[in-house]
């Protein structure tokens, strides 16, 4: 018997199988347990940095296995709320990794331009030292590669899956 892994005490709370326990309104609900968003946010940011090699293809099939896997392992979690906001994050990521590809200050502006953005506001932010992460949660950055537009080239999300697998369980 391993000593760190076994637990003796109340099932509110303890983690089994990545899941968690919780009693609401007289009945016992599976939540996903905290440590395994925690896991599972490393492996997205694993995936999505901006340094790693991989090319929008391979990391579009890298992120649909990880989505698809995770998903369909938790599907009888309660989850919708943390998965909104992980969504959030992720489609962030996304925007880090399209700004970091397009490298150069020529690029970035007909970029920017090409997505409906005004030519001052695409020379001033094309030009912006700021870093990858803070252009990628601005405004003018979501105005251009708005979650449509992510979801048209592609990109993954958890709650699109989420709900394809409520709608085929039903």
């Amino acid at each position: 018997m391993n000593r760190e892994k076994t637990e003796v005490g109340s099932i509110i709370g303890m983690k089994y199988l990545g899941y968690s326990f919780r009693i609401m309104r007289g009945e016992c609900r599976l939540p996903v347990h905290s440590k395994t968003y925690d896991r599972l946010r490393k492996k997205l940011k694993e995936t999505t940095m901006r340094s790693n090699g991989m090319g929008y293809r391979a990391r579009k099939e890298k992120m649909h296995q990880i989505i698809r896997g995770w998903i369909e392992y938790f599907q009888l979690a309660d989850m919708q709320t943390r998965l909104k906001e992980i969504d959030e994050w992720l489609r962030r990521r996304y925007r880090m990794c399209i700004w970091k590809s397009w490298k150069k200050v020529r690029t970035k502006v007909s970029n920017l331009i090409k997505c409906g953005i005004a030519e001052w506001q695409a020379y001033e932010w094309g030009n912006s030292s700021k870093g990858y992460w803070r252009v990628a949660g601005s405004g003018i950055l979501h105005h251009a590669i708005g979650n449509e537009a992510l979801q048209r080239q592609g990109w993954p999300c958890l709650m699109d899956y989420h709900r394809l697998i409520v709608r085929v369980q039903r």
